[in-house]
């Protein structure tokens, strides 16, 4: 996945005619900041939203985001997108006490932060050929080394600003996953917190996006059912294999007993998503099927949605 960031140290404003006045006048109130690691796709994101209606805004200053909702908002005409990153490092401390500031106002601030691996941003850096923009502060002569140590600078410095901020880890994502999961976590409404289930290999690595991960890798894997073999959790014969097996139910109600009890509180913490990773071997039956029935049952009381990290990859 070619995810590198571009270096402009500019402002750049785009908009697009197509649904520039998209959205209800709830939905021209909110703001979506597009922040996170270099290399993470910020950029791939921001475009996902400037083809679905938004105007978009890149690298703009913290230092200017409080005039420049003033001004969009005065409008009430379309819907705004930001992104912010480290090139403006000096400033990126003020960021995290004025969105607080902002939502005490009344702004509707969305914060997505893209996040990758060590060693995803590696191959995506060295793929692009594009230099690190902390490279020069990370100093060193080792190129390999300066990177990494850039990389770790860069999470340090926006460190605070993850914390407050809806996470995606796009390790292994490709392009046209992390464009449509973007899309689906902005238009996300019904609750004032929203359940992502998301299923996931083992073998490849937890999500870094993950707030509670599930492993049902205890459970009975059609994998070793040849008929099965080919299948995935959203077909019907896996489907019926596995509500035909005691544990598999059993483990079902209790995460769903898990979730509802401690939702309230994750909603008092002002929480916006809540990420529920679902995993087992090669994401493809047992954590397809949990999260597929998980967000069957959660989304008559709130808004949910699922995502299947390892089968999206395929298509």
């Amino acid at each position: 996945m070619n995810t590198g960031e571009r270096p402009e140290r500019r402002a750049v404003p785009r908009d697009t005619d197509a649904g520039a006045a998209a959205g209800s006048p709830a939905d021209r109130r909110e703001v979506v900041l597009i922040t996170g690691i270099s290399g993470s796709g910020k950029s791939v994101a921001l475009h996902a939203l400037e083809d679905a209606g938004f105007f978009c805004v890149d690298n703009l200053p913290p230092e200017m985001l409080r005039d420049f909702i003033r001004l969009e908002h005065g409008r009430f005409t379309r819907r705004v997108a930001v992104a912010v990153d480290v090139r403006n490092a000096t400033a990126l401390p003020q960021l995290v006490p004025l969105i607080n500031e902002l939502q005490r106002e009344g702004v509707q601030i969305r914060s997505l932060f893209l996040d990758a691996s060590t060693d995803a941003l590696l191959r995506r850096f060295s793929e692009t050929r594009r230099p690190h923009p902390l490279s020069s502060a990370a100093g060193g002569s080792d190129a390999s080394r300066v990177l990494i140590d850039a990389i770790e600078l860069e999470r340090e410095l926006l460190a605070a600003l993850r914390e407050v901020s809806t996470v995606v880890d796009t390790s292994q994502l490709r392009p046209a996953q992390l464009r449509s999961w973007v899309r689906d976590l902005v238009d996300a409404r019904g609750s004032a917190l929203t359940l992502v289930f998301e299923s996931f290999a083992f073998k490849y690595g937890v999500p870094l996006d993950a707030d509670f991960v599930f492993d049902v890798r205890v459970l009975p894997n059609p994998h070793y059912i040849r008929e099965l073999r080919p299948l995935t959790g959203r077909d019907a014969p896996v489907a019926a294999y596995l509500e035909a097996q005691p544990d598999v139910r059993e483990m079902l109600e209790q995460i769903e007993t898990f979730l509802r009890r401690w939702l309230a509180a994750f909603e008092e913490d002002q929480r916006s998503y809540l990420t529920v990773a679902i995993g087992c071997t090669g994401g493809q039956h047992r954590s397809v099927y949990m999260s597929e029935m998980l967000v069957r049952r959660f989304a008559a009381s709130g808004s949910a949605l699922v995502r299947h990290r390892e089968l999206d990859a395929r298509e």
